[in-house]
């Protein structure tokens, strides 16, 4: 946020809406009929006086002073909320005004088109021409007040959390045992939006609320009591919620992040320490949690090749592994919720039914009432698993070993290195696509033979017969993945959102390959061999995440 054609502020929100105006006007002859729903969470600065309510503001009046009817919710909501409401309202498009869990001083402007989902191609470079086109403000764009003064405008709130809470209980599956259990949940919602719909999830699920963190529970855009608003950092940003749990004797703690779209879980063990799961281990989880609770369920003439999970392509293959044992499908898209949610859509309108989707970055979409990725379902249905393995006298970490010993161990590592030089990081990339020579990958990594290439940047896939990518080609990032010979899958890709590397690394083992001490040995070695010999870290500057 702050002043300037490369940050966020009230000028570019208007200019950003106006495109988007242009192209909905050119795509949809009912848009003004339909309408458009905007959303914003908790974030503000008060040296820019920019805050996520007022560019919230700013894009419902670019549109009311259009005459398009606009759905402006009176306060804060969830991220999923905005697609959620598209879908129910059957407006043409919508925004949600975050910066998700990124640092302070960030905000983001989120685009959702009528399927419910993130926008994807062809319609991000559309408007973006469309914003190009018109970036001096028309009159009527800077009078936020329209959204207090115009007939066009309506609160959706109590609808909306109505009709979505209603929908949730439609992946309830133990009321009664919600209802009887003595588990204690603590919930964290990280200074944003977080504490009051979650406290209602529970109540829709009949479960006692959950214990919320006083100092966290509020709104506060400083994130005052975080070294970083983001709840996959683990222990060391969960530490109130952890001491806070001890104290109340609750064995299981969720953590919503600032909008309510991610969500990191823990669990103290019986030695008294906490286990902080990763995205790919709630994953497992939720895989098999959906997928038994579908099979209990469902109708006696019900198809389980009609059943479908998906998962980003850098996020572990478990699941793959569960829908090869219980004959269901499993697909793969490119990293990033919004190409789950459209695939999600299109298999709907197909017949098929999705259960559960999922990408590593603690982003998890239970159900398909929401086509993106959504915290407070994800919190709620946890919470049942947790009352449900309570009752078989079962953990969530014990649960999740039993999965891995009935699908196999996917062991996996993700990390990410900070590089502020969009030279340096372009350098690294290239020298992997030119390795030994011009146009040529990497054979080897250290000691590990590399079995395939696959850039998604380039459209290249040496597994394939014709050499080409099955994802689609993504050029605006870089994407490049190795398979070895000894069964692990390494990826290096950039950041949409922020000025990092991330790597993805996994080991996937078949069921009787039980030894877990041996696949994380083998995997640390091959993320050493990875770091050294493709990122070179000191010769090229990059900052090492903190531990």
């Amino acid at each position: 946020m702050g002043a300037g054609f490369c940050y966020i502020n009230d000028l570019t929100v208007i200019q950003s809406t106006q495109g988007i105006y242009k192209y909905l006007e050119r795509s949809f002859s009912d848009f003004k009929q339909r309408g458009f729903v905007v959303g914003y969470d908790t974030r503000g600065q008060v040296t820019s006086n920019c805050s996520s309510k007022k560019l919230a503001k700013l894009t419902a009046a670019v549109l009311l002073a259009k005459d398009v009817p606009v759905y402006f919710f009176s306060t804060y909501v969830p991220t999923p909320f905005v697609p959620y409401a598209v879908q129910q309202l059957k407006a043409v498009a919508g925004v949600m005004i975050t910066a998700s869990h990124n640092r302070k001083e960030d905000n983001g402007y989120k685009v959702y088109w009528e399927n419910g989902a993130q926008i994807t191609s062809p319609h991000d470079k559309e408007i973006i021409k469309c914003i190009e086109e018109c970036v001096e403000p028309w009159n009527g764009s800077w009078n936020d007040n329209l959204v207090d003064t115009s007939p066009l405008r309506q609160d959706p709130l109590k609808k909306i959390c109505d009709c979505y809470m209603e929908d949730l209980k439609k992946i309830c599956y133990h009321r009664e045992l919600n209802m009887q259990t003595n588990l204690k949940f603590v919930h964290t919602s990280f200074h944003g939006v977080g504490h009051d719909y979650v406290q209602l999830a529970f109540k829709a699920f009949g479960f006692q609320p959950p214990i919320p963190v006083p100092e966290q529970k509020d709104p506060d855009p400083d994130f005052s009591t975080v070294k970083c608003p983001n709840p996959e950092e683990g222990e060391s940003v969960l530490e109130l919620s952890l001491r806070l749990a001890e104290k109340e004797s609750a064995k299981v703690v969720v953590a919503t992040d600032p909008d309510a779209d991610r969500l990191a879980v823990a669990e103290q063990q019986e030695n008294g320490c906490w286990k902080v799961f990763t995205g790919n281990e709630l994953a497992a989880l939720f895989g098999w949690w959906m997928f038994s609770c579908w099979k209990e369920n469902c109708s006696k003439d019900a198809d389980v090749k009609n059943v479908y999970m998906l998962a980003t392509t850098v996020s572990s293959k478990i699941l793959r592994a569960i829908a090869l044992k219980e004959g269901f499908h499993f697909e793969e898209t490119l990293p990033g919720f919004k190409w789950i949610g459209s695939r999600v859509k299109d298999l709907l309108d197909n017949g098929k039914e999705v259960l559960f989707a999922f990408e590593e970055s603690i982003g998890f979409m239970c159900g398909t009432s929401v086509l993106d990725k959504d915290g407070v379902s994800a919190a709620v249905v946890i919470a049942e698993m947790a009352a449900y393995l309570e009752s078989k006298n079962l953990s969530l970490a014990q649960k999740l070993i039993e999965v891995y010993e009935t699908y196999g161990y996917h062991i996996s590592k993700t990390s990410y290195f900070l590089c502020y030089d969009p030279p340096t990081i372009k350098r690294i990339f290239e020298k992997l696509r030119n390795f030994d020579a011009p146009q040529s990958y990497p054979k080897f990594c250290g000691i590990y033979n590399i079995l395939h290439v696959r850039d998604v940047t380039t459209g290249y896939d040496s597994s394939q017969p014709n050499k080409k990518s099955v994802l689609p080609v993504s050029k605006s990032s870089q994407m490049i993945t190795f398979t070895f010979q000894n069964g692990c899958v390494a990826t290096l890709r950039t950041s949409g959102t922020e000025p990092k590397i991330k790597y993805y690394a996994e080991m996937c083992a078949l069921p009787e390959q039980s030894d877990r001490a041996v696949l994380e040995e083998e995997l640390q070695k091959l993320i050493g061999a990875l770091i050294e010999n493709f990122l070179e870290p000191d010769k090229n500057g990059l900052i090492w995440r903190s531990a």
